[in-house]
């Protein structure tokens, strides 16, 4: 996503676009790896060694509060972000922490038609999000 795209989706929400909140949204784009906040602030000190640490949470806390990117929390229990806003599963690494986007319609639909079927008592289902543990081969 270049830098015109990640102004504009930080206008459709409404919010005013800062260097700070640019540069944020680009390093999570560019890393594209689920960082953390610490991954994201290692990133941005090569061009803007002033921002603070501080800062890079409250950013992420807007930019996730206007649905611009997602939290995804691993069994490390590390807070990550994610860009891709999308519904989309994950394949999480127990040895080395990586995380991969998993896009899987076929799943989607098993799972709707469970819940659907299952109706449970008093709760009302919404959407899933699923992480699949396991090891990739190349780790």
């Amino acid at each position: 996503m270049n830098i015109d795209q990640i102004r504009e989706k930080i206008a459709s929400k409404g919010l005013k676009i800062t260097p700070q909140r640019v540069a944020i949204l680009e390093a999570i784009y560019n890393l594209n790896n689920h960082p953390t906040a610490e991954n994201i602030a290692d990133y941005i000190k090569i061009s803007q060694p002033n921002i603070a640490i501080g800062t890079i949470y409250k950013v992420l806390e807007i930019l996730v509060k206007n649905k611009i990117i997602k939290k995804v929390t691993t069994e490390a229990d590390k807070m990550r972000y994610d860009g891709i806003t999308e519904h989309h599963h994950h394949l999480y690494c127990i040895e080395c922490d990586l995380i991969e986007d998993y896009f899987d319609e076929e799943l989607n639909q098993i799972l709707e038609q469970y819940f659907a079927k299952k109706k449970i008592n008093g709760f009302h289902f919404k959407n899933f999000v699923v992480q699949i543990n396991g090891t990739f081969d190349k780790c």
